[in-house]
């Protein structure tokens, strides 16, 4: 098959095709050729097309393994549409987004789906359970339907935003295709790469195991990040680029530090260490660059962006060690493909070193939210995608987030809506008015806090903890409680989160 991938299936069959039995994909020490991956999609294909009609939309609840990535290809394959669920929410947040997309059918794993039965609220009528393990992994091959191309939904992934509630943010085919084509650009796979992720396959970052598939290179996926199995991956597989989270990178480290033996298997192994969600302050990446002796590359983007828009690349990284620390603080340059700019408030561009909402334009970027078409214009200023951070772009290009327009907390990688709290803690008897933030914190790089002003009796901060772990996740939860006796308030009446931060910071 020549040219030019039209949609997510054409990434994996034309590897299988160059070279089939080639590892594609390992999770737990267990390996698929591009071979058995393309085989394991196409079975999983035919079965949805005999229980699923073209456009139904199938939810995938499990934690990263094999039949994830089939699912990454398989379930768009013929034109239906893959609902990934955050296997860290509460159920009562699954069933809400199972029942918003309008899911036929649920595939999970067997602990998941239980407690989607028991705690999720599903209602009569709920679309089917399935254990994945029960599916028919084997099935004759068949070539792909005509219903999928590039202008067909892929994937809704649910982002948390400013509303409270989780949005679906569409992507598609073509969406993701040049998400891949961006960061091939920002961050290029070269011959001999082994990546490896311990990032949820449920988030968008999950893009990166089909880059590598673009260029046929293998995938290491671990169930969960814990730094000793990153090494023995690293052992088992040769890995050369990993994806990392700050606070990963910085136990990662720690556990070099005291296993001399795990230092000599990543350091000349590892080639490059990407990151993203938060900057890194220079010492820290000094501390990679000389134990790992490799290089480093961050990523900015979002669900909305298919993936990441700009990159810091290696040789920036190194001007910012040896010479321009203040390069640190920067979220890159966009990458081929994709334009980057600042609107001021009424939605004009802004000079170069002038603050102002940062907004991105190019095919990556979402056509808009599942069934929310005021969401999705209140998203788009003419042809450019509000990303709702605030930043500033200097005279060479490089892109500064300095604050967010948006109130979402980000907590290991992880986005809360703050406003998706405070509605938990306004159910809680003595909660007068209540404000959450997200304050610094060195490990998670935000903890999410709960300022409020108490109507009559304080409540018990256990009260308001288990109101939360009751409805939402766990990451979502308060670790910090503040009382105060009235909130910051701006003249026309909104808290000043902004003011809250700084005086509780």
């Amino acid at each position: 098959m020549g040219g030019s991938p039209r949609r997510l299936y054409d990434v994996l069959d034309t590897a299988a095709e160059a070279a089939p039995d080639a590892p594609a994909l390992s999770v737990d020490g267990t390996t698929w050729t591009f071979r058995e991956l393309r085989a394991r999609t196409d079975a999983l294909s035919a079965h949805l097309g005999e229980r699923c009609p073209t456009g139904a939309r199938v939810a995938l609840l499990a934690h990263n393994r094999l039949e994830y990535v089939a699912a990454y290809y398989g379930v768009p394959r013929d034109g239906r549409v893959l609902v990934p669920l955050n296997q860290r929410l509460h159920p009562r947040e699954w069933a809400d987004q199972i029942a918003r997309s309008g899911v036929s059918l649920v595939l999970g794993e067997p602990d998941l789906l239980g407690r989607l039965a028991d705690e999720g609220e599903l209602g009569a009528g709920h679309p089917p359970l399935v254990p994945i393990s029960d599916l028919p992994w084997d099935a004759p091959a068949r070539p792909p339907g005509a219903a999928s191309g590039p202008d067909k939904v892929a994937w809704l992934m649910y982002t948390s935003g400013t509303t409270g509630r989780p949005k679906g943010v569409r992507l598609t085919h073509g969406s993701l295709l040049a998400g891949l084509g961006v960061s091939a650009s920002g961050r290029p796979v070269r011959p001999g790469d082994v990546f490896c992720t311990p990032f949820p396959l449920c988030h968008v970052a999950g893009y990166q195991v089909m880059l590598h598939h673009l260029f046929g290179r293998h995938a290491v996926v671990m169930r969960r990040f814990r730094p000793a199995d990153l090494v023995e991956a690293a052992r088992r597989h040769g890995v050369t680029n990993v994806s990392l989270a700050p606070t990963m990178i910085e136990d990662l480290l720690a556990h070099l530090a005291d296993g001399p033996a795990a230092l000599e298997v990543l350091r000349g192994a590892l080639r490059v260490v990407s990151y993203g969600s938060a900057p890194m302050p220079v010492p820290l990446l000094r501390r990679v660059h000389d134990v790992l002796g490799c290089d480093l590359n961050q990523g900015f983007g979002m669900t909305e962006l298919s993936g990441n828009a700009t990159f810091l690349s290696p040789d920036d990284h190194r001007t910012a060690i040896a010479s321009r620390p203040e390069l640190a603080a920067s979220a890159g340059r966009p990458a081929d493909g994709v334009e980057i700019g600042v609107i001021g408030e009424g939605g004009a561009p802004v000079p170069p070193g002038t603050v102002g909402e940062v907004v991105v334009r190019g095919a990556q970027v979402t056509p808009g939210y599942w069934d929310d078409p005021e969401a999705t214009a209140e998203a788009f200023a003419g042809d450019w995608f509000r990303t709702g951070d605030v930043g500033r772009v200097d005279a060479d290009g490089y892109l500064y987030l300095v604050d967010r327009l948006k109130d979402v907390i980000v907590t290991g990688g992880e986005n809360v809506s703050s406003r998706e709290v405070e509605d938990v803690l306004r159910t809680v008897p003595g909660v007068g008015e209540v404000a959450v933030v997200g304050l610094p914190d060195p490990r998670w790089g935000q903890t999410v806090c709960a300022v409020i002003v108490p109507d009559g009796e304080r409540p018990a901060d256990e009260e308001l903890i288990g109101a939360c772990r009751a409805r939402l996740a766990g990451f979502k939860t308060p670790r910090r409680i503040e009382y105060v006796d009235a909130l910051p308030r701006t003249g026309t009446g909104k808290i000043r989160k902004s003011v809250l931060r700084d005086r509780l910071a």
